[in-house]
């Protein structure tokens, strides 16, 4: 049986507030505005482990790369993300539908809960869409900010509305 696969953490601050940001050898695991017990607690539920030791050279070059593309993209110079992403922390159904949102919602636009619920076939499952997006392990990456409530209105975001808002000014999308 192979070892688990080791997650480095480290933290970022930008426009948006401070980040914290998970890494394997391979890909960005965790972009998002969760404390850190509660991302520890995430890392071990999917199976994987909290690197004790510094990050290696590989996830060092990750955590610089997603560094820039964050930073240029808050700036409003980067549309698209191009960082190898694994969303390993992600429950299937909340896997399927961040998956959904670049697709579905483009950068610039919005879209209701609803609106996705029915992209996805599944259109009595509004608020289960809400809650798979509130767990987005990738949040920013992954712009579950571009959902709206059915009335058009700010609803939930884990970097608190205030981020949901810049976000969507960002991309003149408010």
């Amino acid at each position: 049986m192979p070892s688990p696969r080791p997650v480095a953490l480290t933290r970022h601050v930008g426009a948006v507030g401070e980040l914290l940001l998970g890494a394997t050898e391979d890909a960005l695991v965790y972009c998002g505005f969760q404390d850190l017990e509660t991302v520890r607690a995430r890392i071990r539920r999917a199976g994987l482990v909290e690197q004790e030791e510094p990050p290696s050279e590989r996830q060092q070059e990750l955590f610089a790369r997603a560094r820039r593309e964050l930073d240029d993209y808050l700036a409003g110079t980067l549309t698209a993300f191009t960082l190898p992403l694994d969303l390993c922390l992600a429950t299937p159904f909340s896997r399927e539908t961040v998956l959904a949102l670049e697709e579905f919602v483009p950068y610039g636009h919005t879209a209701t809960y609803k609106e996705l619920a029915e992209a996805l076939a599944r259109p009595r499952a509004s608020r289960a869409v809400g809650t798979a997006l509130g767990a987005n392990p990738l949040c920013v990456l992954l712009p579950c900010h571009r959902i709206l409530a059915s009335d058009g209105s700010l609803a939930g975001y884990a970097g608190g509305l205030d981020a949901k808002r810049f976000l969507l000014a960002l991309e003149d999308a408010a």
